[in-house]
């Protein structure tokens, strides 16, 4: 309103010297304001998303965390890596104790701290759904490090149709960060991705005893029919296939959001697993090499800088 009557008035002098002095006064203000939210004479912030941005820098990782809980699935519980149809926790990749996996846990805290240091709240057959409660009961331990590795039962279901919608995946995974931060504020978070299923599907298939095991209802999504190579087969293991990939892209995108979770850039989906690397009860889960094996993912992508 001010700047329109100065318009509407004879450009005499004063006029002048009282714009002037005005725009003295403001280019003054907004230069101490800088220097004050900055310190020093660095250039403050152009606008408040920059502003915003500083806040919200993230912290610096801490790459050897003293204490470590565990959440997600039977991968994480190792099942099928000792004996048949059973959890064998001892030979988990994130906090086991078995010597021939060297954990995560043991590595970085080395076995004696690792036993009392460490947490495993996975649960065999858990979805993401799952994965809030559990992450409430590893915050509990304000744990310095929380590993998540979840998913894979969310794409193994009965069928296609049955898989979790990719909005309710990331729902439930968004929910469980939530709950960890308002427990935990300053606890890490590692999260894995979901294996790629298909390549345990075309690795296994070529044991038979695997696949009369597979028959019993072990990921029947992508392994029921397991020889079955017609073109409906073929399009349910593509479609199984894309919702991993949907997944671990939901993993990554809801990670990054949070200031102090790191994600492995797809490594254990990436990561060709062998004979080697599958139970000799199962050929789908890993077997105390695959556990192995996941430990080294994980503590390469813990401790990088």
């Amino acid at each position: 309103m001010r700047r329109r009557s100065h318009r509407s008035q004879p450009a005499g002098r004063r006029s002048r010297t009282v714009v002037a002095t005005t725009a003295a006064v403001l280019v003054g203000a907004v230069g101490m304001s800088g220097c004050d939210a900055i310190g020093g004479n660095e250039p403050g912030p152009s606008n408040a998303s920059q502003r915003g941005e500083q806040k919200r820098q993230k912290p610096a990782w801490d790459r050897s965390p003293q204490s470590l809980a565990a959440v997600g699935d039977s991968i994480t519980r190792a099942f099928d890596a000792c004996s048949v149809l059973s959890d064998c926790p001892e030979a988990s990749w994130a906090t086991g104790s078995d010597a021939d996996v060297r954990s995560l846990a043991v590595r970085l805290l080395g076995p004696a701290k690792a036993a009392e240091r460490s947490w495993n709240y996975a649960k065999t057959g858990a979805r993401m759904v799952d994965l809030p409660e559990q992450m409430h009961q590893a915050a509990a331990h304000r744990p310095e490090l929380v590993t998540v590795l979840a998913g894979a039962n969310d794409a193994c279901r009965s069928s296609v149709g049955s898989m979790t919608p990719v909005a309710d995946f990331r729902a439930d995974f968004a929910q469980a960060l939530r709950g960890l931060r308002r427990q935990s504020p300053k606890s890490q978070v590692f999260v894995a991705s979901v294996p790629d299923l298909k390549r345990l599907w075309s690795t296994g298939r070529s044991n038979p005893m695997g696949k009369q095991v597979w028959k019993l209802g072990i990921c029947p999504s992508m392994l029921k029919d397991s020889d079955a190579v017609d073109a409906k087969a073929v399009a349910r293991r593509a479609a199984v296939q894309q919702r991993v990939v949907e997944y671990n892209r939901v993993l990554k995108e809801v990670c990054a959001k949070d200031l102090r979770c790191r994600y492995d850039d797809g490594a254990v989906f990436s990561y060709r697993f062998g004979d080697e690397q599958l139970s000799e009860w199962d050929w789908f889960h890993p077997s105390k090499d695959g556990q192995s094996e996941l430990a080294e993912l994980a503590y390469r992508a813990v401790t990088a800088r």
